[in-house]
């Protein structure tokens, strides 16, 4: 039996991976055209990054996935210690990254580089933390949770969708607002503009 938060979990986790293999896309057709890309649409990615998986997708994991884990089994702790850190880790990369590409909007060409090595070390990062997840965690999850833990877990990330994973209606309706604003203005083939 699949349990609702997990299907939410995976669901984030391959709409996030998709959003964030988008970005270098979009920079390496830029590079190829000697054009900026369109930094307005890169702000708007890398804040929707901070805004709903840093802030409400890893929220939600450390503080209701995580505790009944550690309190379930103690083959979770440095897993879970991992990936508290990672957590941590990554809400200060994403300002990083927002800095860099500030940098490279206000400086212009000689930022380039340095904007997109940053990208891609941060999706790297990202990617195998949420490799991690599906590989270890989640399996975990479903060998030592019980019944009333799943029934705890299903409601409450149920009321924190992903507008990105395309749930609709989005818990509010600002971040799909800004879901549908991004999507309008990636270029195609990658978004909707």
């Amino acid at each position: 039996m699949t349990h609702a938060t997990l299907r939410i979990l995976r669901e984030e986790h391959t709409a996030l991976a998709a959003m964030l293999r988008t970005i270098p896309l979009l920079l390496a057709h830029h590079r190829r055209e000697g054009t900026l890309p369109d930094f307005e649409v890169l702000r708007a990615m890398l804040f929707y990054i901070d805004e709903f998986p840093e802030k409400r997708h890893h929220r939600q994991e450390s503080e209701l996935l995580f505790p009944k884990l550690r309190a379930r089994t103690p083959l979770s702790r440095d897993l879970l210690d991992h990936l508290d850190a990672d957590h941590a880790r990554g809400e200060r990369r994403v300002r990083d990254l927002e800095h860099d590409l500030l940098a490279f909007e206000m400086l212009g060409e000689p930022r380039r580089a340095a904007f997109e090595e940053a990208v891609q070390r941060y999706i790297d990062f990202y990617l195998a933390h949420m490799a991690m997840e599906e590989r270890e965690l989640l399996p975990l999850a479903e060998r030592v949770l019980t019944q009333e833990d799943w029934a705890e877990l299903d409601e409450a990330f149920g009321r924190n969708r992903d507008p990105l994973a395309g749930h609709a209606p989005a818990p509010e309706a600002d971040y799909q607002a800004l879901f549908s604003r991004i999507a309008r203005q990636v270029p195609a083939p990658w978004g909707l503009g």
